[in-house]
């Protein structure tokens, strides 16, 4: 990162006279950027004996959907006492004096995002049940939260939700056909989209949704993790089970079709009967070990949690991987008129057919739960 991309990023001055003003004055003060490729920012901030998150949206950007912090920490805020585990949202602030944005500040959490690896601590066939069963138990009470009663009744239009989904996700490609087509086409993309319109569900349930829910945006402490002390938490827990401490990035979340979310997380979820992944330099496959839940097992779980059957299966399956080759097909575009110098874009030339070549899988059948 270069200095002057840091430079608009936070005013260290500034954000010390802010924190000093609501949290108290303090000797040490530290910040170090999160480097993990979230869509907002995230600025690790160490203040006195306390360790904060500071979230805000890229530098230039404008505070749509997928970076309205404020957002953010409106629904981490009304969640906070339910039962979701989430982060101790603390402060939010819209004035653009401070840091150039919008912004707000969290305690952070300890624990582990399993993203490339499982933890050793973890490594055995109960403890690898368990993540999965929490993974998907926390969905479901995210699912069955009373969204009026927390004062999210009007955080979002729950109604045509899913038919939105479709419509949107189709633009974002019609987007990125305009230039990449010219270096090559996916006709199954075409076909995939055209089948999710033919098949969009008459009706959905009305809940919260988080809208990015999957195995890396949540953390996992040993079990007590979040009244644990610090030391018990950053140490070896080898032989404590996971407990999910926290959900993340809810830059997304809205009132929708709760479904969507679960064809979302299923879509990053491997068996070991899957065939080669789609994106392989971007894909979990620890998961695929013996121990962990199936796709099968996780579906049971949410609907016995929820009550709720996870009808038109193979629509929102393959709903989540459109929308992974959308992005996927965004990022070549960008690649392609030399707007980003990221490795992975000019790949998806390759990666983005064969995630619409799964989505016909899902579609016809080929890739089972």
């Amino acid at each position: 990162m270069s200095e002057d991309y840091y430079e608009r990023l936070v005013d260290e001055d500034a954000l010390a006279a802010y924190l000093a003003d609501n949290l108290g004055t303090v000797d040490e003060y530290e910040i170090e950027r999160h480097q993990a490729g979230h869509s907002n920012e995230t600025l690790f901030v160490t203040w006195g004996d306390r360790e904060l998150v500071v979230r805000r949206p890229p530098p230039g950007e404008t505070a749509d959907t997928a970076h309205d912090v404020i957002r953010e920490y409106r629904v981490t805020n009304a969640v906070a006492d339910t039962g979701v585990p989430v982060p101790e949202p603390l402060l939010a602030c819209e004035d653009h004096d401070v840091i150039g944005s919008d912004f707000y500040v969290m305690e952070r959490l300890a624990g582990d995002v399993l993203r490339d690896e499982e933890p050793d601590r973890f490594a055995e066939p109960e403890h690898r049940r368990r993540i999965g069963e929490e993974l998907v138990d926390t969905l479901a009470k995210i699912h069955d939260l009373d969204y009026e009663a927390i004062g999210l009744g009007e955080f979002g239009r729950p109604d045509g939700y899913t038919q939105r989904q479709v419509d949107r996700w189709g633009k974002q490609l019609s987007w990125a056909f305009e230039v990449t087509e010219d270096e090559r086409a996916v006709p199954d993309l075409h076909a995939v989209g055209d089948w999710l319109r033919d098949n969009v569900p008459e009706a959905h349930p009305h809940t919260l949704v988080h809208g990015d829910y999957k195995l890396d945006n949540v953390m996992y402490g040993p079990a007590g993790g979040r009244d644990a002390s610090p030391d018990k938490q950053a140490g070896d827990a080898r032989g404590q089970p996971p407990e999910l401490v926290g959900v993340f990035d809810w830059e997304m979340s809205t009132l929708g079709d709760p479904r969507a979310d679960l064809g979302w997380m299923l879509s990053y979820w491997r068996d070991p009967k899957d065939p080669e992944p789609s994106i392989p330099e971007l894909t979990t496959r620890f998961m695929e070990r013996g121990g962990y839940p199936s796709r099968r097992d996780l579906v049971d779980r949410w609907e016995e949690r929820t009550g709720y059957a996870f009808e038109h299966e193979r629509f929102y399956r393959a709903l989540a991987v459109y929308k992974l080759a959308a992005l996927g097909e965004m990022f070549f575009r960008r690649y392609l008129e030399g707007n980003s110098d990221d490795p992975m874009y000019p790949k998806m030339e390759d990666r983005v057919p064969a995630l619409a070549a799964r989505a016909k899988r899902i579609i016809e059948g080929d890739e089972p739960l």
